[in-house]
C-alpha cells in the first residue's frame, strides 16, 4: 500500500517536471516566434550637421496680363476655329456668328433715338442754333464761351475800379456844388437886404443923404461878392453835372457789362448741356454702327496675337456679353508661379535666385527666378509665398515643381529623408524606445512630430525631437505608432 502511495507521487513529479519544462520550452519558442513575426526596422541616432539646402514646392503656372475674347451681345455661334492650345496671330477669326439682328441693337437703336430727341429739344430750349453746336463742337464750343467769359468779366472789374475813382470825385464836385450854392444864396440874400434899406431911405422924406450913399457903397461891395459866387457856383455845378453824367455812363456801363457775364454764364450752361447730349448721341451713334457691322457676316477675331487659354463656346450655342468668348495669353508675357514656404525655408533664398524644374527633361527652355517673397495670407505669422518669373513653352494651369536654394547651414538635429513620413496631421518620425518585461527587452516605435527646416537630397535638419533619439530609417514591413518592432540581430 505505502508502495503503491510513494510510486504515484513519483508519477505526479514527474509530470510536473515534464509540464514545466514543456511550457518553458514553448515560451521560448513562442516569444523567438514572435519576435520573428515582428516588423525589422533599421534605424540610426539623429546627428548635427551642415544641409547645402534646396527650397522645394509645386504650384500653377498663370499668365499676368491674360486678354479676354468678348463681344457685347448675345449671338448663337455657327463654328469655333480654334482650340485650346492654338496660336493665333491678330485678325484671326476665333468664332463666327449668326446673321440676325440681336435684341442689343434694337435696344442700342431706341437708345440713339431718344438721346437724339433729348439733344434736339435742349437745342431749341436753349437758344443755340444746331450749326452752332455740330460746327464748333462740344469742347470748342464752351473754350470759346468761357474766354469771351473771362473776358467780359475784366471789363467789369475794370468798370468797377473806374467807377471807385470817379465817385471821389463825383463826391468831391457834389460838395463843392453845394458849398457854392449855399455862398450864393447867403450872397444874393445880403444884396437884396441892403437894396430893401435903399428903399427904404428913398422911400422916407428925411432920408438920410449919408446913410444912402454908404448903402450904395455896401451894395456895390454886396454885388461884387455876389457875382463873385454866382460864377464860383456856375463852375461847381458845371462840374458836378459832368462828373454825374460820367457816372451815369459808367453805371450803365457796368450794368451793360454785367447783364454780358451772365448772358455768357448762361451760355456757358446750355452748350455745357447740350455738349454732353451731343456725346449721348454720338455713343449710340457708335454703339449702333457697331452692333450693325457684326449683325451680318459677323466674326469675333483675336485683337492680339498670343495663344488660346481657354474658350466657352461651341457651335450652336449663345454668346454671354458677361463671358468672355475666349482668352488669349499675350505673345511674348512672362509667367508666374507661387507656393508656401516656411519662414526658415525662405531665409535661405533671396529675390533674384534662379530655381530649377524638378524633371526638367519635360520641359523645353523653361526658365524660372524667384521676383517675390512675401508673408503668405493663410498663414502670415508662419509662412512665406514665393513667388516666381517662368519664362518659356508653357501654357496658364501647368502645374510645376521647382526647387531653389543651396546655402549651407549648421543644425542641430538632421535626420535621413527616408525616416520623414508625412500623414493627414503633418510630417513626423518614428523612434524606437525600450521598454523592460519578463520575456525581455521590447521594442516600440514611437512617433515624434515634427518640422522640417531644409533638405538636401539625402537627409533633413528637423525641429520637434531632443536630439539622442534612434530613428527608424527603413524596416521590412509597414510600421505604425505604438506598434512592436524587432532590431536586426
Amino acid at each position: 500500500m505505502n508502495e503503491n502511495k510513494g510510486k504515484r507521487r513519483e508519477w505526479v513529479k514527474t509530470a510536473a517536471i515534464i509540464f514545466l519544462s514543456i511550457m518553458l520550452v514553448l515560451t521560448f519558442f513562442s516569444n523567438t516566434i514572435m519576435n520573428y513575426s515582428l516588423p525589422e526596422v533599421a534605424a540610426q541616432y539623429i546627428t548635427s550637421g551642415t544641409i547645402t539646402a534646396k527650397v522645394r514646392g509645386t504650384g500653377t503656372v498663370e499668365c499676368s496680363d491674360l486678354y479676354n475674347v468678348k463681344i457685347t451681345e448675345s449671338r448663337k455661334v455657327t463654328g469655333v476655329e480654334v482650340r485650346v492650345g492654338d496660336t493665333v496671330a491678330v485678325g484671326d477669326v476665333i468664332c463666327y456668328l449668326e446673321d440676325v439682328e440681336s435684341e442689343e441693337l434694337k435696344a442700342a437703336r431706341a437708345e440713339l433715338e431718344l438721346a437724339q430727341q433729348a439733344y434736339d429739344a435742349a437745342v431749341l430750349a436753349g437758344g443755340l442754333s444746331v450749326d452752332t453746336m455740330q460746327n464748333a463742337g462740344y469742347t470748342e464750343s464752351t473754350s470759346s464761351y468761357r474766354s469771351q467769359l473771362i473776358e467780359a468779366q475784366k471789363v467789369v472789374e475794370d468798370i468797377e475800379a473806374a467807377l471807385d475813382v470817379q465817385e471821389e470825385a463825383y463826391n468831391t464836385a457834389k460838395a463843392a456844388k453845394e458849398a457854392a450854392d449855399m455862398d450864393l444864396t447867403a450872397k444874393q440874400n445880403a444884396l437884396a437886404n441892403i437894396d430893401n434899406w435903399l428903399n427904404y431911405q428913398y422911400g422916407i422924406s428925411s432920408g438920410n443923404a449919408t446913410a444912402i450913399a454908404d448903402l450904395n457903397k455896401q451894395r456895390t461891395e454886396a454885388e461884387q461878392l455876389y457875382l463873385a459866387a454866382q460864377n464860383t457856383a456856375n463852375a461847381a455845378n458845371l462840374e458836378f453835372s459832368k462828373l454825374e453824367a460820367e457816372r451815369a455812363e459808367l453805371q450803365a456801363d457796368l450794368a451793360e457789362a454785367e447783364a454780358e457775364v451772365e448772358s455768357l454764364a448762361t451760355d456757358i450752361n446750355t452748350a455745357i448741356s447740350l455738349g454732353s447730349l451731343k456725346d449721348a448721341v454720338e455713343k449710340a451713334e457708335a454703339k449702333v454702327e457697331s452692333l450693325e457691322s457684326q449683325s451680318i457676316g459677323a466674326t469675333v477675331t483675336a485683337e492680339i496675337a498670343g495663344t488660346i487659354t481657354s474658350l466657352s463656346v461651341r457651335s450652336g450655342e449663345y454668346t454671354s456679353p458677361d463671358v468672355p468668348v475666349a482668352v488669349i495669353q499675350p505673345e511674348g508675357k512672362g509667367f508666374t508661379l507661387s507656393f508656401s514656404v516656411t519662414n526658415d525655408q525662405a531665409k535661405q533664398i533671396s529675390v533674384g535666385d534662379p530655381a530649377e524644374l524638378v524633371n526638367s527633361w519635360w520641359y523645353e527652355d523653361v526658365t524660372a527666378t524667384v521676383a517675390s517673397i512675401k508673408p503668405d495670407p493663410t498663414d502670415p505669422a508662419k509662412k512665406k509665398l514665393v513667388t516666381f518669373n517662368l519664362t518659356g513653352d508653357l501654357i496658364e494651369g501647368q502645374s510645376l515643381s521647382l526647387q531653389v536654394g543651396e546655402k549651407s547651414q549648421n543644425y542641430e538635429m538632421i535626420v535621413p529623408n527616408s525616416a520623414i513620413r508625412e500623414d493627414n496631421n503633418g510630417k513626423f518620425i518614428l523612434v524606437v524606445e525600450a521598454k523592460s518585461s519578463p520575456l525581455g527587452t521590447r521594442y516600440y516605435a514611437v512617433r515624434y512630430d515634427i518640422e522640417v527646416l531644409a533638405s538636401d537630397d539625402t537627409q533633413s535638419a528637423i525641429t520637434g525631437a531632443y536630439g539622442y533619439e534612434y530613428v527608424i530609417t527603413t524596416s521590412t514591413k509597414p510600421v505604425e505608432a505604438g506598434q512592436l518592432v524587432r532590431l536586426p540581430d
